[in-house]
């Protein structure tokens, strides 16, 4: 079969089109070749890395390490236990706290422990307030030296430091309230606190029901000053020489010196009430830490 001119292929076509097939297969071979030592060595969570192949990447600032002697003011101010942070950024945003001397309204200020905050008029400590309820046992007192120290006998509940709110003796037990909220301390040993404790008193003897006219009235103590009881009772299904009584005054002593007064020997106190908080399931010679309902019943006694 004869080809006709126009269907003919071109000779010159074909010479070009093998000379660029063999260009292209020549480049390529000039390449060069990818190995372990031409590779990038880029981490993919590198900087270089994510520069190069990473789509919009935006480099990060370097942090800055933070310095462990500093905490922010709004926590700081948490931790005295006043209000929470959030609240305490409104505090600082209003201008109520000062940082030695200077009135701080930037939000994530920072300060160290050992700076001076004052919060609203009033000096404030950063250490987290801790409140812990004994169940004191006979034979340890508030002023006791050594092992006869009530304060051994919860000192590995926490790192902080607590003392106890007003003084208790080694005869007396019950309820002894431990914290480092010095306001709180002072607020309940204050001389005119009106707070209700409550004790059970066991007497040699039965209790005489006209005595209980006379504690009402008022007992005299040596100073000439007169303490007087809320209230004072036999307790029920218990022996007549069981009283309880109830006072307001932060002097544990006065309350075996109501009884001797009156002629009888005192042979146990125990304190079973103390400002709303009680022994139940406090066994004696246990604690446990303060709810947060019951310390904020504290606070707005």
């Amino acid at each position: 079969m004869a080809f006709s001119k126009k269907n003919t292929p071109k000779k010159d076509g074909i010479k070009a089109a093998v000379k660029a097939a063999e260009y292209s297969v020549k480049k390529e071979a000039e390449k060069p070749k990818v190995t372990k030592d031409t590779k990038p060595k880029f981490a993919k969570d590198s900087k270089d890395y994510k520069s190069k192949y990473v789509k919009d990447f935006k480099p990060q600032k370097p942090k800055v390490a933070s310095n462990p002697d500093e905490i922010r003011l709004n926590k700081y101010i948490s931790n005295s236990g006043i209000c929470t942070r959030k609240e305490a950024d409104i505090y600082i945003q209003s201008g109520n706290v000062k940082v030695n001397g200077q009135v701080v309204t930037e939000m994530g200020h920072k300060v160290k422990k050992t700076d001076e905050v004052v919060f609203d008029g009033r000096k404030i400590s950063p250490e987290k307030k801790e409140f812990i309820l004994l169940n004191k046992p006979k034979n340890f007192s508030t002023n006791g030296t050594g092992t006869t120290n009530a304060y051994n006998l919860i000192k590995n509940a926490t790192n902080s430091l607590l003392k106890p709110v007003g003084r208790m003796d080694s005869t007396t037990t019950g309820l002894l309230l431990f914290t480092n909220d010095e306001d709180l301390i002072q607020k309940f040993t204050n001389a005119h606190q009106k707070t209700l404790k409550i004790y059970q008193v066991s007497l040699s003897n039965n209790f005489k029901p006209e005595d209980f006219e006379k504690i009402q009235k008022g007992i005299s103590l040596d100073d000439e000053h007169k303490i007087f009881a809320e209230e004072v009772s036999f307790i029920d299904d218990q022996p007549k020489s069981e009283i309880g009584i109830k006072l307001k005054t932060s002097n544990v002593k006065v309350v075996r010196t109501i009884f001797e007064k009156l002629g009888y020997d005192v042979l146990k106190v125990d304190r079973v009430v103390f400002a709303g908080l009680t022994k139940k399931n406090l066994p004696r010679g246990n604690w446990r830490f303060l709810t947060d309902q019951e310390i904020i019943n504290l606070k707005n006694m």
